[in-house]
């Protein structure tokens, strides 16, 4: 029986539904599962079966104590019509690699495609568990986990959710999505600060027991839909899986050969991801990390340094303006054995240095990855290359990624299939894709969209049609070290 045990070493052990409520392990750690399930079926049983059949498949191997029917009943209601592809996750050829694209679902971005299921799997745990209390999701944002949430959990019984974002840190058309929000439930609150001190701000009040005390007296338990909750990251596990079977059935590897996987990288989670479906058995030769200019990871790969003493820019890419990478602690515990001690020691280090170094043997088994980032200039050029000549049209996260990759093959000549992971419709960065493929400037983000899609046709995703003109719901802007007072003020309304 597969169960849940923190990073940090924590000898209390949790079932699935168990660690899906918590979101956090009492040390503060990150939740992992005490062995990663290999595949529970043959490769060439499963090509050209639906994406809903293939997360089921993997939400089974990992969510042991969840019942077939209780599974069942999660994904259906995850992928539905809500969903502007009846593929769920179409792979599109341009020039010299595979785009799954990730972005069809309610908020075009690739966290819809966890935060579609998570509210269902957390309704479910909670019902198995006899869970009394309402569970207050607090999440912190660098721009779409924070809309997929808000948008997957708004108005669902026995649950609050709260979103901070960084005020300065993410695209005019992101934070209409979030302070527009609907529902009875949800609370948006800007932070003077980037997306690490949001980040670090809600991990502190995760590690404050005594505000978890009065919560708790006040009728509420706290979690989180950022994939630090293993209820947001097991469901990312599916599409690369996918993503493999549809390359099988296309023709263009033979079940059992290699692909390579690149993946635009922030907090980690969807480059663990794909690390997990690697070691379910899906053959994947080299896992490509593409970051912007926050190149903390690239750094980190290449030395096994982790710094954090360089500077924070903001970039293009904003869900990628990140230097504190949390689920990177999950791919270390993994890699130390499952050293539970010596991953808290690193955390500790992190946190009152500012850097740590793993050891030789550590970094030895990084060597599975490659680490590139790729400056705002390049990332503008790379989209209006693969416009102009492929007509094919990327967002700044993707081109990342794209632009990454291709500086891989240059440096490697390795041309292995390879499968990207497409993050964002063009739409949710609209400017900058403006710019990129020579549009002229308009007045804000909105008219940008309507620019672009005059241009290229590119229909615009119906969850950012019309923007500009709904209402604004969500206007609180808080100080860091006032976020904990917002959580209060948000909980007593």
């Amino acid at each position: 029986m597969i169960h849940y045990q923190s990073t940090r070493g924590s000898r209390y052990i949790k079932t699935s539904a168990q660690a899906i409520i918590q979101g956090i392990a009492e040390d503060g750690g990150l939740y992992v599962p005490n062995e990663i399930p290999k595949l529970p079926f043959e490769i060439k049983e499963m090509v050209g079966r639906p994406y809903k059949d293939v997360a089921f498949a993997i939400l089974q191997a990992f969510f042991e104590d969840f019942t077939d029917e209780e599974l069942n009943r999660c994904v259906d209601g995850a992928y539905d019509e809500k969903f502007d592809s009846e593929e769920i996750v179409p792979i599109v050829k341009a020039e010299d690699a595979y785009f799954m694209e990730l972005y069809h679902g309610k908020t075009a971005a690739f966290k819809d495609m966890a935060l579609s299921i998570m509210p269902y799997l957390l309704r479910t745990a909670m019902k198995k568990e006899k869970e009394d209390k309402r569970v207050c999701i607090l999440t912190a944002t660098s721009g779409d986990t924070g809309k997929a949430a808000l948008e997957g959990f708004a108005d669902l019984p026995g649950t609050e959710i709260i979103v901070f974002y960084p005020k300065d840190g993410v695209s005019e058309v992101q934070e209409r999505q979030m302070i527009t929000q609907t529902g009875k439930n949800t609370h948006v609150f800007a932070i003077e600060g980037n997306f690490d001190d949001a980040q670090t701000g809600v991990k502190k009040i995760f590690d404050d027991e005594s505000f978890a005390d009065d919560l708790r007296e006040e009728g509420y338990k706290l979690s989180s839909a950022n994939s630090i909750n293993i209820g947001r990251l097991v469901p990312q596990v599916a599409y690369y899986v996918y993503g493999y079977l549809k390359l099988v059935e296309r023709g263009v590897i033979k079940a059992g050969e290699e692909i390579n996987v690149i993946v635009p990288t922030g907090n980690f989670g969807n480059i663990l991801a794909a690390y997990y479906a690697g070691e379910m058995g899906i053959p994947i030769k080299k896992y490509i990390c593409a970051s912007n200019e926050n190149n903390v990871l690239t750094d980190f790969l290449a030395t096994g340094t982790y710094n954090l003493h360089r500077d924070f820019h903001l970039t293009s890419s904003p869900s990628m303006d990140i230097l504190i990478s949390s689920n990177l602690e999950r791919l270390l515990y993994h890699l130390s054995g499952g050293n539970g001690k010596e991953i808290a020691g690193l955390m500790e280090a992190l946190k009152k240095k500012g850097k740590y170094t793993v050891h030789p043997g550590i970094l030895y088994k990084l060597d599975k990855f490659h680490g590139g980032f790729a400056t705002m200039d390049r990332v503008a050029k790379t989209i209006g290359y693969m416009y102009e000549k492929y007509d094919y049209l990327m967002d700044t996260h993707t081109a990342v990624g794209y632009r990454v990759y291709e500086d891989y093959i240059a440096y490697t000549g390795d041309r292995t299939p390879a499968l990207l992971a497409s993050t964002a419709s063009p739409f949710k960065f609209a400017k900058d894709v403006a710019d990129a493929i020579g549009l002229k400037e308009e007045e804000n983000g909105f008219e940008y969209i309507k620019a672009v899609h005059a241009k290229t046709g590119v229909m615009v995703p119906e969850g950012l049609k019309d923007l500009e003109h709904k209402e604004v719901r969500h206007t609180g802007v808080v100080k860091v070290e006032e976020m904990e007072a917002a959580v209060r003020e948000a909980l007593s309304r």
